[in-house]
């Protein structure tokens, strides 16, 4: 058999193994490499990419041939949950939530290729050896080979002497790896990597052991970078902390671009068995941390002492380091041998627009932008007042995107006062960064002055307005600053013309002319909003609404008469013509959202808000913080107490009345009951005087006058005797 024959043999005996166990499905990288893997094509790795053309010295075109395209098959992906009550991944065909080891390695013995992962949590370390060392004892009654990976961390290298202590430039690579001396918190890893190399010299043809040295993790999600990401997006603090001095290096490597490193090792199965899985950055912390201020933040970073960092509680031990290794290294081995297709070769820096992309993607933290627009006292601020605190996004008004904008035109002019230092050779680069950025903040003064001039000489030939470019400029920059293409923002009457909203929106370029579909506006995405609220309400209606307002919120105000009626004018002609803003809304097919508040009166604008958020969906950020979670929970548990109390109390209001009635019913009947005695008392003494009359006027003489016969003559039977006195003197028969 020839080596190709060979090859292609032992390629189709890799394809034939399909099945891949992962351990923690549920976490950050198990997530992210698990899903990579399950649309993997099985040994897709493996294949070369055919060179372009060349000729020979004959001039002849000469093709490299590729070898045979393997067999397609898709990686099944099975494996455990970090918690239990988590839900299954949608790319896993099944996951195990059993706690029996027996159980456990009855599973792994399914699977052709076992990948441990002990980056995220260290307590999988002794799993992972066990599983590695119960696989190598069953190898003998293996059929084909089965491939362990043990996916470690650069950390096991972060006390490594320098290759040479004259250039400690100098990259350690994977030839280096006996060299390697770990953090003292990573020595557990390090035990576990020898363990996993040592088990695969046993039987290789059986059993193959691969460790794989990570780099710090990023991409999707974020996970050691996410305290920076999300604190930049939140845009709550003006600089960045980076803690220490920002010079350490640190090696990355995109999650995807793991994944792709695990695929080649499930598909080539190389001799070399420790490998190191970095990208080709050479990037240090405060460059990172600096990059991701500039595309996310504020822009700006500022150097906080190593010590500050451990009080930061979104920070773990592990993570923090992570933060402050110091490392060059080279995948020497995965250049020259794998066929990866790098999401994020160059890094974080070279790639962060890709990476902020995916972070937003990922975390669904989209703006939310909406215009709300409408005739004057119809109620725009303080629906928009409400949909910001929903949507946690920023309320634009035009009187206070002008004066914030003054404001900071005079915060470039001020003069600074520079503090003189004195710079050692550490901080060279340094010095060079601040000079760019003061030659930029020079050249930014010049230019502040200057417009600044300008506004000043405008304000003053129009009454104190400006004209519109100056409004349509810093609405501009308003709305592309950072906070507003992180969380969005609400638009508050602004534009009012058709024009201000083409000068707004439009791209730079010309608007082209279509005959069949009318007028074409290449429109700016990134700062046009995406729902357009339309607040409609009668003359009659409003003139009514602000006629009712107090005095003390009318004055000062615009909503003042002869103020209101002259705006309410100009709206309504602004809007009469066939380019009104809406028709511009209309023509980039976003569709205004009508609503009439006249229907809605006296309610509050509660079910006007509420239509608007049904229309528009969800917030999408990250939602209440720690702090305003702990407060909302501890409100909810006040109301739920009050709600409890006030029942309890209305149960022993309610029971007491009922006593109260019972007791004040059972007096009613009592009296009641005396008084029916004494009517059927009295009723009895009336029906018995015509008896008592009868008694003693018939009987009563004939029976005293027996009584005393019977006493005289004392008869035996006293009683026979009285009967016959009685009956022989009854006055009727006499």
């Amino acid at each position: 058999m020839s080596e190709e024959e060979e090859a292609v043999a032992e390629a189709e005996e890799i394809i034939r193994s399909q099945r891949i166990f992962l351990n923690h499905l549920d976490s950050y990288c198990g997530r992210n490499i698990g899903k990579y893997l399950a649309s993997a094509v099985v040994g897709a790795s493996l294949e070369e990419i055919a060179e372009e053309e060349e000729e020979d010295e004959e001039g002849r075109s000469t093709v490299e041939i590729a070898p045979p395209k393997p067999k397609e098959g898709i990686y099944q992906v099975v494996g455990t949950l970090s918690e239990a009550e988590s839900k299954k991944p949608d790319f896993a065909v099944e996951v195990y939530t059993t706690a029996s080891r027996d159980e456990l390695f009855a599973r792994m013995l399914e699977c052709d290729i076992i990948i441990y992962n002990i980056t995220e949590d260290a307590k999988q370390i002794e799993e992972a050896t066990w599983a590695a060392t119960v696989l190598n004892e069953e190898s003998v009654n293996f059929e084909k080979q089965k491939v362990f990976i043990l996916l470690s961390t650069i950390m096991t290298w972060a006390r490594s002497k320098p290759l040479d202590p004259e250039d400690p430039e100098i990259p350690f690579t994977e030839e280096d790896y006996r060299r390697r001396k770990p953090h003292p918190n990573f020595i557990e890893h390090i035990n576990a990597e020898k363990t996993i190399i040592k088990l695969g010299k046993n039987n290789k043809i059986k059993f193959a052991t691969y460790v794989v040295a990570s780099g710090i993790q990023y991409g999707a999600e974020e996970k050691l970078l996410h305290y920076f990401f999300k604190l930049s997006w939140l845009g709550e603090v003006p600089v960045i902390p980076c803690y220490g001095d920002g010079r350490n290096f640190i090696p990355t490597i995109h999650i995807v671009d793991l994944a792709a490193v695990l695929q080649n090792v499930a598909d080539h199965r190389p001799r070399t068995h420790y490998l190191i899985a970095v990208d080709e950055s050479i990037q240090k912390l405060g460059e990172i941390v600096k990059c991701i201020s500039k595309n996310v933040g504020p822009g700006k970073t500022q150097k906080v002492p190593k010590e500050n960092a451990f009080l930061n509680k979104e920070l773990t031990q592990a993570q923090l380091d992570e933060l402050f290794v110091n490392l060059r290294m080279e995948a020497v081995f995965l250049k020259e041998n794998f066929n990866i297709k790098w999401v994020s070769q160059g890094g974080i820096v070279e790639n962060i627009e890709q990476v902020v992309n995916e972070y937003k993607q990922s975390r669904g933290l989209l703006p939310v932008k909406i215009c709300i627009l409408g005739p004057p006292g119809v109620g725009k601020t303080s629906i928009a007042e409400q949909l910001c605190n929903h949507y946690k996004v920023h309320h634009i008004k035009i009187k206070e995107v002008i004066a914030k904008a003054i404001e900071n035109l005079e915060k470039i002019i001020a003069p600074k006062d520079i503090p003189e230092s004195v710079l050692d050779e550490d901080e060279e680069e340094e010095a060079e960064e601040e000079e760019e950025e003061e030659e930029e903040e020079g050249e930014n003064v010049e230019e502040a002055q200057e417009l600044l001039d300008a506004l000043k000489e405008n304000m003053e030939q129009n009454a104190g307005r400006i004209d519109d470019q100056y409004v349509i400029r810093f609405m501009k920059e308003m709305l592309t600053s950072m906070p507003c293409k992180n969380q969005g923002y609400v638009l508050d009457g602004f534009p009012k013309t058709y024009e201000l909203a083409k000068d707004l929106f439009n791209l730079e370029e010309e608007e082209e002319e279509d005959d069949t579909r009318g007028k074409v506006h290449h429109y700016d995405k990134l700062i046009t909003p995406d729902y357009i609220v339309s607040l409609n309400a009668s003359d009659e209606f409003l003139k009514t609404r602000i006629m009712n307002l107090p005095e003390s919120v009318v004055a000062g105000t615009h909503y003042a008469q002869d103020r209101y009626l002259r705006a309410l004018s100009l709206f309504r002609e602004l809007n009469t013509e066939d380019e009104t803003v809406l028709n511009y809304f209309d023509e980039i097919e976003v569709h205004p959202q009508n609503i009439d508040v006249s229907k809605f009166e006296g309610l509050e604008n509660r079910v006007i808000v509420k239509e608007i958020i049904k229309n528009i969906g969800e917030p999408r950020n990250y939602g209440m913080t720690e702090e305003e979670r702990e407060e909302f929970e501890r409100k909810q548990a006040e109301e739920r107490l009050a709600r409890e109390a006030k029942e309890k109390a209305d149960l022993e209001k309610r029971e007491a009345e009922e006593r109260a009635q019972k007791l004040a019913n059972w007096e009613e009947w009592n009296k009641r009951l005396e008084e029916v005695k004494r009517q059927e008392q009295e009723l009895l003494e009336a029906q018995s005087i015509p008896l008592r009359n009868y008694l003693m006027k018939h009987v009563m003489p004939t029976l005293m006058q027996g009584l005393n016969q019977c006493c005289m003559v004392r008869p035996d039977d006293p009683v026979d005797f009285l009967a016959e006195y009685l009956f022989k003197n009854n006055p009727e028969f006499n």
